[in-house]
């Protein structure tokens, strides 16, 4: 595999909330760092096999930065460290023990669907945004 982006967000691609995520974050990415692959696409499953092979149920947004991966609350808070302001603020959360954060993610992230909807197929990004996305393989 060729090397990877430094900082890569993998989402529940058919979930109308992790899609609207992602479009904040695209949204307030001033850096320009953020690259992004659906959990359904091949590319992830891939990518995900060889760096994070505790995880095969990904239930949760799952964030690589600079080699390691981050699951649930800690990945959010994560990627709102390398927003613009305010948002990077929300790190301040990271504060809060992780079973808390953890249990407050689980509850939104098993309600997701109820809550927020889903599509029935994976969003296509623009194609101003193509190379924001891991195509099919690296």
């Amino acid at each position: 595999m060729t090397s990877l982006p430094e900082h890569i967000i993998f989402f529940d691609g058919v979930c109308n909330l992790c899609n609207s995520s992602v479009n904040f974050v695209i949204r307030h990415d001033k850096q320009n760092i953020f690259h992004f692959a659906s959990l359904q696409w091949p590319v992830a499953r891939q990518v995900l096999a060889e760096n994070y092979p505790e995880g095969d149920d990904f239930h949760t947004i799952l964030y690589y930065e600079d080699g390691k991966i981050f699951e649930k609350s800690t990945a959010v808070l994560r990627i709102a460290r390398k927003l613009g302001y305010p948002w990077k603020a929300a790190y301040g959360f990271i504060i809060v023990p992780k079973f808390i954060r953890d249990a407050v993610y689980m509850l939104i992230s098993r309600n997701r669907y109820k809550w927020f909807g889903k599509r029935e197929e994976c969003m296509v990004p623009s194609s101003e945004l193509k190379n924001k996305f891991l195509n099919s393989s690296l």
